[in-house]
């Protein structure tokens, strides 16, 4: 049995992460060494954000919502480093709207062994 948060850590997080660093870049114009020392992740990891190339598991693209949220996330970061609370909270509930889109049950149900049938873990009907 492999928990949905233990899936979410694998695509959903890159994903956000994905389109925090593409936020930074675009809207803030900040350089990927920049975003890479915000996000504490390698500049390595941003250019492949950027070029799409990982955190592309969960297409995040079309989700206002989540735009909205990592806009915010990206301001607190430049704003206010220290904020990292604030920032945590934000991520979270953005993984906890993508799981009640329905967007990761597909990726949780291949990693689950039985399946589950009528899993409604993340809050769909």
């Amino acid at each position: 049995m492999i928990a949905p948060c233990e899936v979410a850590v694998k695509t959903v997080s890159p994903a956000l992460r994905a389109l925090l660093a593409q936020t930074l870049l675009q809207k803030h114009e900040l350089k990927e060494i920049e975003v890479a020392q915000v996000l504490g992740v390698s500049q390595s990891a941003v250019s492949k954000y950027n070029k799409k190339v990982r955190g592309t598991t969960i297409p995040l693209d079309g989700l206002p919502e989540i735009h909205a949220i990592t806009d915010q996330m990206a301001t607190l970061l430049l704003a206010n480093p220290i904020q990292q609370l604030e920032v945590m909270k934000l991520f979270c509930q953005a993984c906890a709207l993508i799981r009640s889109k329905g967007l990761m049950c597909e990726l949780c149900q291949q990693n689950q062994a039985p399946k589950i049938v009528g899993c409604d873990f993340c809050g769909l009907p």
